[in-house]
């Protein structure tokens, strides 16, 4: 039995979209705004057009967690990451312009089939992974007005 769970959060930047944008697939950038515990590897060379692909690993020691990913969607300003792994879903970052910057939107949509799996995700995991993506949301906003500023 799975069960489809979404996580949503926004932020407004103020930087322009492209700029944003460039945070979210710019993989050097990507390194200062992702959780320090996750580690995202190209599969070939780093590629985020529709069948990119990439590996996150959870730095856990000795286990290390792997989702394999695969980009789905990718036009101007919008980019999904489907996961399989543990889990399987998807990571939507949607960069919409406003007149004083940019309203950015993440939604991770993510299932987890194991049960095992989702009651520990959900009994110890699910509170972290909320607030750690609205951390990560944090730290790109400040990593994109950084680069707007240069």
């Amino acid at each position: 039995m799975s069960s489809r769970q979404v996580f949503e959060q926004s932020i407004h930047i103020k930087a322009i979209a492209t700029t944003v944008e460039r945070c979210i697939t710019d993989r050097h950038l990507m390194r200062r705004w992702l959780n320090p515990a996750l580690r995202c590897d190209p599969v070939g060379d780093w590629n985020t057009d529709v069948g990119g692909r990439s590996r996150f690993i959870i730095q856990i020691p000795i286990i290390q967690p792997t989702l394999e990913s695969i980009v789905l969607e990718r036009e101007p300003g919008l980019i999904v990451w489907g996961f399989d792994g543990f889990f399987q879903g998807c990571d939507r970052w949607e960069c919409q312009p406003q007149s004083q910057g940019t309203y950015l939107l993440n939604r991770f949509e993510f299932e987890i089939n194991n049960p095992l799996i989702a009651f520990g995700f959900n009994r110890f995991a699910a509170p972290w992974t909320k607030a750690d993506m609205e951390a990560q949301l944090r730290r790109l906003k400040r990593v994109a007005e950084e680069q707007q500023n240069l």
